[in-house]
């Protein structure tokens, strides 16, 4: 029912160094995902800055870096998008999904230029990003949750019509909001998840471990004291 998938990829949505090097440090980091308003939180700002921050992370994480454009209007995305592909070879160009956006995602397409098409919220708008040829498409989990939509049966749903379809486009579950949404995303086929680190650290946590790792400790201290 769901995409063939090899192994989830796991990105990390931030523009932080220090939190892009942690995850990376733990051996299971594949990429990075960022956007004006995470580079914003860190205070980069100007275009110079921005630029110069994403060879930043690719200089960190050895995997996709993606890297958002703020144009509206094709001929702007272009411009941006060729921009930030030159940076590094590393580098996947983020394209809204509006109708400029398919255009400028058909156009990198044709050029050989990675995407990834943000702000999904349906299956139509995956089929035609897909269609267009997007790298990944980045359907928004959290974003779905919050006004009261099953945002995991969404992951469900383009992975059934990926697969009945034939679709290369890999499903990258984002706005990811804490560790049942990485653990359903691989449940229902996605390929990539981007999330925080901090939902990413969750997954280590079980009271149990807590409480067995206590337990043998306790009872090696005691036989050899």
């Amino acid at each position: 029912m769901y995409a063939n998938l090899t192994v989830m990829k796991f990105f990390i949505d931030t523009a932080n160094l220090a939190q892009i090097t942690e995850a990376n440090d733990l051996g299971i980091l594949d990429g990075v995902t960022t956007n004006p308003s995470l580079m914003a939180k860190e205070g980069i700002a100007g275009e110079a800055a921005v630029l110069k921050h994403y060879i930043d992370i690719c200089n960190i994480v050895d995997g996709d870096v993606s890297a958002e454009v703020i144009s509206t209007d094709y001929e702007g995305m272009i411009a941006e998008g060729e921009k930030l592909a030159a940076l590094h070879q590393n580098i996947v160009v983020k394209i809204p999904m509006i109708k400029d956006g398919i255009k400028a995602i058909k156009y990198f397409s044709s050029k050989g230029i990675r995407t990834n098409c943000t702000l999904i919220f349906s299956s139509g708008q995956a089929i035609l990003a897909a269609k267009a040829g997007a790298t990944y498409i980045s359907p928004f989990v959290g974003r779905l949750d919050d006004i009261s939509y099953d945002g995991m049966q969404l992951i469900a749903e383009i992975s059934q019509i990926f697969t009945v379809q034939g679709y290369q486009t890999q499903i990258l579950a984002a706005s990811i909001r804490n560790p049942i949404h990485i653990i359903k995303s691989a449940q229902y086929g996605a390929h990539v998840i981007t999330s925080p680190l901090s939902a990413i650290l969750a997954l280590l946590n079980h009271p149990l471990t807590d409480k067995g790792l206590a337990q043998f400790l306790a009872d090696h201290k005691k036989a050899n004291s």
